[in-house]
């Protein structure tokens, strides 16, 4: 028996591929990927951020905005939720003219001493989603770019933030975290749970961008009861986190 999502085409162009459809932009290189609405909200409305692209979806907006940060061009964005709709965007955000991106987000965390809060930076992404299986050959994991990696380490330690460093299992069915499935991720070295990480490490390995992702720590999966700790109330940590974001990726080096 075999399963189509085990079935790796490693044809470079597809079908509808990005770059033939979508017109390129005068944008910058330099993007943040950001997962709270609420910051981008307030970026958008405190620092005269342009619109780059309007960029519809469906489901509604996802627009790439600009603005200027410190003395240089940042763009910014949300992704969405989940990995198929992530990989997508970004996917056409590159095709826009994005290149390098550092990615900002909360997750859950399987262990208990992880407090809410606690920056980590993830090495690696276990593939329980779908997006992934479409960009790079069947694997258990993905790993970080070793070079953003580091670059996300050093900034954190030069501003003496405390962090973690760690894997982290990106899952497509949040309502079917069951306690084995849970067991099993801890048993695997997975210090975090989120929906994304893993489809957008994988699009930006197979279109050669470099990618990096910070996350905090919400909601706790560690115990015998979901405690969701009031995670998304953190507000100056996920604004903290964005502007970290822009930073680390203007310390990327151009290619």
């Amino acid at each position: 028996m075999t399963y189509p999502i085990l079935e790796h085409d490693p044809t470079q162009e597809a079908f509808v591929e990005p770059t033939r459809i979508i017109k390129k932009r005068d944008m910058p290189e330099k993007c943040v990927v950001c997962f709270f609405s609420d910051v981008i909200e307030k970026v958008v409305s405190e620092h005269d951020a342009s619109t780059i692209v309007e960029n519809r979806w469906e489901d509604g907006p996802h627009p790439v905005y600009e603005i200027s940060y410190r003395g240089q061009r940042l763009a910014f964005f949300h992704p969405g939720i989940g990995s198929a709709l992530s990989a997508a965007l970004l996917e056409e955000v590159i095709a826009f003219g994005g290149r390098h991106f550092i990615a900002c987000g909360g997750c859950g965390v399987l262990e208990k001493d992880i407090a809410a809060g606690q920056l980590l930076v993830v090495s690696a992404a276990v593939r329980d989603e779908g997006a992934s299986y479409h960009y790079l050959p069947p694997a258990r994991e993905v790993t970080a770019n070793p070079q953003v990696l580091k670059g996300l380490v050093d900034l954190l330690t030069d501003r003496g933030l405390p962090y973690l460093v760690g894997k982290t299992w990106t899952t497509a069915a949040p309502y079917r975290e069951t306690p084995a499935r849970i067991q099993a991720r801890k048993d695997e070295g997975c210090l975090a749970v989120e929906m994304e990480a893993a489809g957008l490490m994988a699009v930006a390995e197979f279109r050669s961008a470099p990618f990096g992702q910070i996350l905090y720590a919400g909601d706790d999966l560690s115990g015998p009861e979901w405690d969701n700790r009031g995670w998304q109330s953190l507000s100056e940590v996920r604004e903290q986190l964005f502007w970290l974001a822009a930073d680390a990726v203007f310390s990327l080096e151009q290619e």
